[in-house]
């Protein structure tokens, strides 16, 4: 990789890395990176296909026995650095995920050091894998039974655009910790924090064959799906790319694990405090310009509290600061490429057919920024009431700058709004009454349902969705054992 000039908004050239080595040309050739917050180039990305990613699963093969026998507290150790030398770097990784995709600095700044807390308890199981002595019943005394929790051996990665380093944290740490070795496949819009956090891995110790990196389409993430000797893959994104996966990966039957989308809910109840029920949607909801899975975009108000929440809300949403994601001062930057501005324009301008009123915003807003960011792909910070429950605003993702307020009558009607949609990804309920949230908590169809806040993705804690959300769990042991198989060992005596 070329580090970026970092007094410019040039990210350089990123390529694949297979077997330590940065690959100097590739099948696919090359694609210019488009800076969201101009609309201009700032970076060339070599393209990965199929044939690199035979290349980095054979390198990957290669190295695995070795990587498996390395003591686990060597593991750990590795790791251990990994973490550190994160946390070192985090304002040039910050300020490189904001380059490529136009996150404000605080949050891109967030996401790193995300990825770095998981490194960091992971490194911690890495030498607590154990498996475990099966008793034996009187009609079986004459053995000895245990189990061995053993790696894949190669583990492919597919990773969203949206925040990958989050998803190197998620995935990469747990399945390293593990013992596999991994091919990491990150979208063209955005490799290139994870090609710095290449360089920082092997500054900390990894062996180059432990790790690779392809930048690119669909062709490499197809063929590592494919490939016979991929013992797993996961895989963080959409509905219609993971059938794909599902489809693809009949002929080897390998097993796999998706993270996909969300229309997350924040349910507020009359009891509850309203403006910090109302500021944990809008953070929640603009943080990475609506571009995230699990973001609270549907705020579903009590009728009691309707119109209050309407008017908290109609504050806190005119109170963000769009602009360049550079500046400090952003909140709201700019959604991730033209065709995501368009789509995401030709929603807002469909809202007014179910009878949604716009409250706030509504409207490109390259307008009214200054020059070097004019052309750039902003949408103003958007506040939608009255939306229809049933309308896809309300049941589908937009994946932009949009909250979307519908009201409530009834806890029953709370519930059954919440888990109207396909998704089951997370919920978020705002209460002060302790036997609701007892009552509401396995009411609620997801796989995360937070009372009166956010738990902010803990390392520690199991990510995942329900229904069309996908299935496994990334995060806490759940995490580790996702890249583990187990295997019975008996002993006649």
């Amino acid at each position: 990789m070329t580090i970026i000039d970092t007094t410019s908004r040039d990210l350089g050239t990123v390529r694949p890395f297979i077997n330590g080595e940065w690959t100097v040309s590739t099948t696919l050739g090359t694609q210019k990176h488009i800076d969201p917050s101009t609309g201009r180039a700032n970076g060339t990305v070599l393209l990965s296909g199929a044939e690199e990613a035979d290349d980095a699963v054979a390198a990957a093969k290669a190295a695995f026995p070795t990587w498996r026998a390395t003591p686990p507290d060597q593991r750990r150790r590795i790791l251990q650095r990994v973490e550190d030398l994160v946390e070192a770097n985090l304002p040039e990784l910050a300020r490189i995920t904001t380059l490529e995709l136009g996150h404000p600095m605080l949050t891109s700044f967030a996401l790193s050091y995300l990825c770095a807390n998981w490194f960091g308890y992971y490194a911690g199981l890495a030498d607590k894998i154990e498996g475990r002595v099966v008793p034996m019943t009187p009609a079986h005394n004459a053995g000895f039974d245990y189990t061995l929790s053993e790696p894949f051996g190669v583990v492919g990665i597919i990773l969203t655009w949206n925040g990958p380093m989050v998803s190197v944290g998620m995935k990469v740490a747990p399945a390293l910790a593990a013992g596999n070795c991994v091919v990491v496949k990150t979208p063209e819009l955005a490799p290139y924090t994870v090609a710095r956090f290449v360089e920082l891995a092997l500054e900390a110790g990894l062996p180059p064959g432990v790790l690779h990196v392809l930048p690119g389409g669909p062709e490499a993430g197809d063929r590592l799906v494919r490939h016979p000797d991929v013992g797993k893959v996961s895989f963080t994104g959409g509905i219609p790319t993971a059938q794909k996966i599902i489809e693809a990966s009949k002929d080897t039957m390998k097993p796999l694990c998706l993270e996909l989308g969300g229309k997350s809910a924040n349910l507020v109840f009359p009891d509850a405090d309203l403006p910090a029920a109302v500021s944990l949607s809008v953070q929640s909801c603009f943080t990475m310009a609506g571009q995230g899975c699990v973001l609270a975009t549907r705020l579903l108000a009590h009728q009691d509290v309707y119109d209050e929440v309407i008017s908290i809300a109609r504050d806190k949403v005119s109170g963000l600061t769009l602009g360049d994601p550079l500046d400090q001062r952003t909140t709201v930057g700019p959604v991730v490429n033209q065709p995501a501005y368009d789509r995401i324009l030709g929603i807002l301008e469909r809202a007014h057919d179910g009878g949604t009123r716009t409250v706030v915003g509504g409207h490109g807003a390259r307008s009214s920024l200054a020059e070097e960011i004019s052309g750039g792909y902003f949408i103003e910070p958007t506040l939608l009431a009255d939306v229809d429950p049933f309308d896809s605003l309300a049941k589908d993702e937009v994946f932009g700058p949009v909250l979307a307020v519908t009201p409530f009558h009834s806890e029953e009607e709370a519930v059954e709004l919440a888990n109207s949609t396909r998704y089951g990804l997370g919920t978020f309920v705002q209460t002060r009454d302790v036997a609701r949230v007892h009552r509401l908590a396995p009411l609620l169809d997801s796989g995360t349902v937070a009372f009166n806040g956010t738990p902010g993705l803990p390392p520690g804690a199991p990510f995942g969705g329900y229904k069309m959300s996908g299935f496994g769990r990334e995060g806490g042991e759940e995490g580790l054992r996702e890249y583990l198989q187990t295997k019975n060992v008996f002993i006649g005596l």
